[in-house]
């Protein structure tokens, strides 16, 4: 372990301003990274962490502030300098060329040639190299659109090392990743710390910045808000920084009644998992988790029951009346709503106003005759949205897209439940959104649930699975492994059942 102390910083930042139209998103911050040290950078979304992040690799610049590299002044204009001095941004949206090869990938522009042309066999022998640093045992001629996500990720990782990168900034590198590829990059990371690389790990998963961080850097609202040592470093800590006030109640619950059948399937068999019927039920005013491990089906589970894949064969229910979805606006006619895991690719309109996009699910009611909008009662359900959701925004005219994640996620809920759906169906529903924007979500949900909607929701993080179900029902290789009340419920008894355990954990 290092002694921070007593080491002179290998990078600091210091005095760090920058402005945006109307908006100070950073404003006079400083940080410091050690030789072999995990620094991490939690905050809200718009706390300027991804601002800071890009700012260290070049893309952006500063307005005021010094950037000192061991102790000397530099300037990093581009991401091209930051790699000659050291410094790999590794984005939260890979940068490959799916068509290209591992090895071309990783030499990418910086292509090594003999005689006047590409050295394919220096970049292959050199690919593998950098891919064994970074225990990665695949062939660098493979093509990269062939690899998973996780493989993807430590590709990235070693096009880094191949630069000879000191420095490692990850910007959320689990967010796409399964719970064992998330395993394989803590394990790369440990090495490669202890072989002298320096990491800032920038992420909303807290459980995974305790478990990695020698010391968290704490940003709210473009300012420094406080440091961890690594000692110091807990949820609770974390959060009460990161929020700057009381974290007593972050995940309360509330007791709700319960009502009638709201949803059923009865041997419902998707195209994913054709030899695996699922039945199982949805109660109004009922929050019921959907846990697994991933690839367990349970994305396709909600992409059947909202009418988007086709059900092999199988009932649904809704409201006691049997129904069959040809098409996914004879979901929505239902009373089925779902919000999508990738809410940029299938959640929203991106380059489309916010309006725009509240109003886009019921198109239909803002219809006058001739097929013209009713301009003014969308501008109206629009802006009951935005206030019924605070969802922050200057103006209800602003791109979806440069929303923050948490107010995007947002936006996509407020489409739907413009429409006052009867079951409401979440996959990942704070997925990418920092802890603030989750409260915000988990309180929708609560409130939801208390007007009597049934909610079913998909997450991979443990703990909203358990602090916000009252039932769990536990997904392993496309069939419905066991269902857990709230009493049953704990992360054994879940794990158990997503690994393919057979009835429930009795702990004997």
């Amino acid at each position: 372990m290092i002694d921070m102390g007593a080491a002179a910083p290998l990078l600091s930042a210091q005095g760090i301003i920058r402005y945006f139209p109307g908006v100070a998103a950073l404003r006079a911050v400083d940080m410091h990274l050690h030789r072999g040290e995990v620094l991490s950078v939690v905050g809200e979304n718009g706390a300027g962490k991804s601002t800071l992040m890009k700012i260290l690799a070049g893309v952006q610049q500063p307005h005021a502030g010094r950037i000192a590299l061991e102790g000397r002044e530099v300037s990093i204009s581009t991401s091209s300098q930051a790699a000659e001095l050291g410094i790999a941004l590794i984005h939260q949206e890979l940068n490959l060329a799916d068509n290209l090869s591992v090895g071309a990938n990783i030499f990418l522009g910086r292509e090594p040639e003999r005689l006047g042309w590409m050295d394919q066999r220096r970049i292959f022998e050199a690919s593998e190299h950098v891919l064994a640093r970074v225990g990665l045992a695949i062939s660098p001629k493979m093509r990269v659109r062939h690899l998973p996500i996780g493989r993807r990720q430590l590709v990235e990782i070693a096009k880094a090392l191949s630069a000879d990168a000191r420095i490692l900034i990850m910007d959320e590198p689990t967010s796409s990743l399964s719970a064992s590829e998330a395993g394989v990059l803590f394990e790369v990371i440990n090495d490669l710390r202890s072989k002298g690389v320096s990491i800032i790990y920038v992420s909303h998963r807290l459980q995974e910045v305790e478990e990695l961080s020698d010391r968290v850097l704490v940003l709210r609202d473009g300012e420094n808000a406080g440091e961890l040592a690594r000692e110091e470093i807990t949820h609770d800590a974390m959060v009460q920084k990161m929020v700057g006030r009381d974290i007593s109640r972050f995940y309360a619950r509330t007791t709700h009644s319960i009502g009638s059948t709201a949803l059923k399937a009865d041997g419902l068999v998707t195209q994913a998992w054709p030899g695996c019927p699922l039945t199982f039920n949805l109660r109004a005013g009922e929050i019921v988790g959907l846990a697994g491990l991933v690839g367990a089906g349970r994305t396709e589970l909600l992409r059947a029951l909202f009418g988007i894949d086709r059900a092999l064969r199988g009932r649904i229910e809704v409201v006691g009346k049997e129904v069959a979805f040809q098409r996914v606006s004879d979901a929505i006619a239902a009373g089925l709503a779902l919000v999508p895991e990738d809410r940029k690719q299938q959640g929203l309109v991106l380059e489309l106003a916010l309006r725009y996009n509240l109003t886009l699910a019921g198109l239909w009611r803002h219809r006058q005759i001739g097929g013209w909008l009713n301009r003014r009662r969308e501008v109206e359900d629009a802006r009951r949205m935005i206030k019924a959701l605070a969802i922050k925004t200057p103006t209800d005219t602003r791109r979806a897209g440069l929303l923050s994640g948490g107010n995007q996620q947002k936006a996509v809920l407020g489409k739907w439940l413009s429409l006052r759906p009867r079951v409401l169906l979440l996959d990942e529903p704070t997925r990418g959104v920092d802890i603030g924007a989750k409260q915000e979500i988990y309180q929708m949900m609560e409130s939801l649930a208390g007007e009597g909607i049934a909610i079913l929701f998909a997450s991979s993080e443990m703990e909203e699975i358990l602090r916000m179900s009252d039932r769990v029902l536990v997904m392993h290789e496309g069939r419905i492994a066991g269902e857990l009340d709230r009493d049953a419920m704990s992360e054994e008894a879940v794990m158990h059942l997503a690994t393919g355990g057979d009835g429930a954990l009795t702990g004997e």
